[in-house]
């Protein structure tokens, strides 16, 4: 059972404001400081930070070792390393804090640092699993689009292979983001939850002409069959009534964008549930256009273009997050090459 410690919760709430107002950052990042910390709690059975000794540093990482996820899975190397940073850096924090100065020394702090083989485990790049092209055309072209709902779903699948975008940013578009006649879609921050509220604005990826014309359809349908105008939401959520004979049922198309992005989700890894495929999610696709970029741009340029367009500042990001080498390929590849 969770225990409330007053000067804990004192200490993690002016920690919050202090990342939230010094640094910048919003709640979901400060959220998962908060669940780092309520990790550590529960391996000191909920003891005061003031009676901290370096000894619960090391039981912490015990305790991860042998915690489980909501699968019942062990934890990853890469959440455990991530759990010991956030928890390291809110320790060095409170050693400069009026009534800890005297119990916590910076130094302390040291001792939530990783093992190295752990931390270098952490941080291999992964081959990220992404549908190929063949397979994500295969799953869109097996997607029913009989009634609105289905044309929603289907026009989901498609805006996605044409942008790349997160799905936390195509929860919150609206019909004024997109630009039918050049192409576009203006991911706003003002108005579209976009990472790091970076401004993107994004061409159509240049993909199977399938996406673009049923992406088309489907932004005709809202604006001429259903009346929507620019305020209304791209990827709208149902509208619920009662049915005839008692009970609420889906009544058509409200014009409110999904609260959350769990929807988005599921109509993604159904699709290729349909098709007998794994359940990829709306992320696989940007890991999808990399891949298609590594085969067909010609000059770095290009590829630095792709990159841009689906909102990677630099080029870093493209190829070590989404586009490592994995041994054997790096084999053939130096195999391959001609000597000079």
């Amino acid at each position: 059972m969770r225990r409330v410690v007053e000067e804990n919760e004192r200490m993690k709430r002016k920690y919050v404001f202090y990342l939230e107002e010094a640094d910048g950052l919003d709640a979901k990042t400060t959220d998962k400081v908060l669940a780092a910390m309520l990790k550590f709690e529960q391996s000191t059975g909920f003891k005061p930070f003031k009676r901290f000794h370096i000894d619960q540093a090391a039981k912490f990482k015990v305790y991860l070792s042998q915690a489980k996820n909501r699968n019942g899975m062990p934890l990853s190397h890469s959440t455990i390393d991530a759990t010991l940073a956030l928890v390291r850096k809110f320790f060095h924090w409170l050693a400069g804090q009026s009534g800890y100065k005297k119990v916590l020394t910076y130094s302390d702090a040291r001792y939530f640092n990783n093992n190295r083989k752990s931390a270098r485990i952490a941080h291999t790049a992964n081959e990220k699993e992404c549908p190929s092209p063949e397979a994500a055309l295969h799953a869109f072209q097996a997607m029913p689009s009989a009634t609105e709902f289905e044309m929603r779903d289907k026009a989901l699948f498609a805006f996605l292979m044409l942008t790349g975008a997160r799905v936390g940013a195509v929860a919150s578009l609206r019909l004024r983001h997109i630009d039918l006649f050049n192409g576009k879609v203006f991911q706003d921050p003002r108005e579209v939850n976009t990472k790091a509220a970076k401004y993107i604005d994004t061409v159509f990826m240049p993909v199977d002409p399938a996406y673009l014309q049923c992406f088309t359809a489907w932004v005709h349908f809202l604006r001429t069959d259903k009346l929507f105008g620019p305020s209304d939401a791209l990827f709208p959520k149902a509208q619920m009534g009662l049915a005839e004979m008692g009970g609420f049922q889906k009544i058509g198309l409200s014009r409110e964008p999904f609260s959350t992005t769990t929807p988005l989700n599921k109509i993604i890894r159904n699709a290729f549930a349909m098709v007998q495929l794994p359940q990829y999610t709306p992320h696989a696709f940007r890991t999808t256009l990399i891949k298609m970029a590594n085969d067909r741009c010609a000059t770095v340029e290009e590829f630095k273009a792709w990159g841009m367009n689906i909102g990677h500042e630099n080029m870093a990001v493209t190829m070590g997050s989404y586009l490592p080498v994995p041994k054997h390929r790096k084999e053939e590849l130096i195999k391959g090459l001609r000597p000079t």
